[in-house]
């Protein structure tokens, strides 16, 4: 019997982008390996994961429906709610991994310490236990919610009490009868307040600049369902932000009626705030909202207005890093902006064989996106499409980063934004301009691609 080829891709992280990347290449039947440094699959979705980067706490459904969220390859099964939970979507991630078959081809408990360029071509990969193996090419899904960031510069003052960051936050056990202030006006600070305020005395929630609060359902249709993709393709972005912004107000009011901040921004200008829970909760007077931060003063915390409370535990949700460990910052280092300049978001212009799959922060969800990513990487793999050259490649990076400055607030969280059904059409499209002379593309079956642009 024939041994099995070698590698010819390294993919580092079993999480919900890692494992796409997995299924594509295993369909395509191109030789890979993916190391994960946890023993199981699921990454930030797999709650109390023991690689220490999961930042799910244990009430945490996902805020965009299944449907948006499925993988094309393997849709989620119809019994399960609009919006599952951690748990069932982790099920789901195995049930695709071994729908697929693929599993055995997961190295478990294998931390990826080391990526460099190979002197011969190819990249280096160094492992926890010492062993170094070249591969052709390295996807990289270590994904992007798991280094905490912490307010910058740190607020002057010390607080008496305890303060943690959202990421390690799982349950309001301990929050009990204290005093608790929630920093930031995301989904995980939205959730942590409506949580912690039906056990705590009080829950402040605070922030530097406000945001729109968006329902889960308009009515019985999931709120990211409202408008499909062909309506926002034949329908200008201002109306149809006009049209949502009716239905948020009829829907949820506008939110200086509740005592938050006027958002500074439109509508579709910054990442979603999604919430059904927070205004009826901030309606109760079970969570006060404040201003942001001016110090920390023992017990007490002073805010921006002048005001001051006793605050006992602080939960920060201030976000996160986007960090790769095992590159030396020679190399790459997205400090200090949290940028990393690529090409469609994938492709480092100077690092040929070097691919980053789910490194998006989208109106939409990461899983279909890292899957249409994956098809697109696999035809460069196979030859079937060719990259353009470096020049266009950094004009274009430019150009995405114009766009991207003119429609998202200015903002370390926004720096890998995309909006999802355009970024889409942009890979299929993508897949088919730069297509190798006299090639043939390669498709699996769960490629998206197959739909007209």
């Amino acid at each position: 019997m024939a041994a099995d080829p070698a590698p010819r891709v390294c993919v580092i992280g079993a999480g919900s982008s890692g494992i796409a990347s997995c299924q594509v290449l295993h369909a395509r039947g191109i030789p890979f390996v993916c190391f994960e440094k946890g023993s199981e699959i699921g990454g930030n979705w797999r709650y109390m994961n023991d690689n220490g980067m999961s930042s799910a706490y244990d009430s945490l459904s996902i805020n965009t429906s299944r449907r948006i969220m499925e993988y094309g390859a393997h849709p989620m099964p119809v019994d399960l709610p609009d919006f599952p939970t951690h748990r069932q979507i982790a099920a789901y991630f195995d049930d695709y991994v071994d729908h697929f078959g693929f599993r055995d081809q997961i190295r478990f408990r294998t931390e990826v310490t080391r990526v460099a360029r190979g002197a011969d071509g190819g990249w280096n990969v160094t492992l926890d236990d010492g062993s170094v193996a070249n591969y052709e090419a390295v996807m990289v899904a270590n994904g992007h919610h798991w280094d905490p960031r912490w307010p910058e510069p740190p607020f002057p003052g010390e607080l008496s009490g305890e303060a943690i960051h959202s990421h390690h936050y799982k349950t309001p056990v301990g929050y009990e009868g204290k005093r608790v202030l929630v920093l930031g006006i995301g989904n995980s600070a939205c959730d942590i307040a409506v949580e912690t305020s039906r056990v705590s005395e009080q829950t402040f929630i605070a922030m530097r600049r406000g945001a729109w609060i968006i329902p889960k359902y308009f009515g019985s249709t999931p709120s990211d369902e409202l408008a499909p993709d062909w309506l926002t393709q034949v329908i200008p972005l201002p109306i149809v932000r006009s049209l949502f912004m009716r239905k948020i107000k009829a829907s949820n009011g506008h939110p200086a009626d509740f005592g938050l901040p006027e958002p500074d921004h439109k509508l579709g200008q910054a990442h979603p705030t999604i919430s059904s829970d927070l205004l009826g909760r901030i309606g109760h007077g079970r969570v006060q909202v404040k201003p942001n931060i001016e110090r920390l003063e023992g017990d007490r915390v002073r805010f921006t207005d002048g005001s001051v409370e006793r605050i006992e535990k602080i939960v920060y949700c201030t976000g996160y890093k986007i960090s790769f460990p095992f590159f030396d910052p020679e190399l790459l280092d997205p400090s200090p902006d949290n940028r990393i300049d690529l090409y469609r978001r994938v492709v480092h212009p100077d690092l040929e064989g070097l691919y980053f799959i789910g490194l998006i922060q989208p109106l939409y969800a990461i899983m279909p996106l890292a899957e249409l990513q994956s098809e697109w990487i696999a035809d460069i793999l196979q030859g079937s499409v060719a990259l353009p050259g470096r020049e266009h490649m950094l004009a274009e990076i430019a150009k995405d980063r114009r766009e991207l400055e003119r429609r998202y607030v200015a903002s370390k969280r926004h720096t890998i934004q995309v909006d999802g059904p355009p970024y889409m059409r942009q890979l299929r499209a993508e897949r088919r301009r730069h297509r190798a002379p006299g090639a043939h593309p390669s498709r699996s079956s769960g490629d998206r691609g197959l739909q007209p642009a």
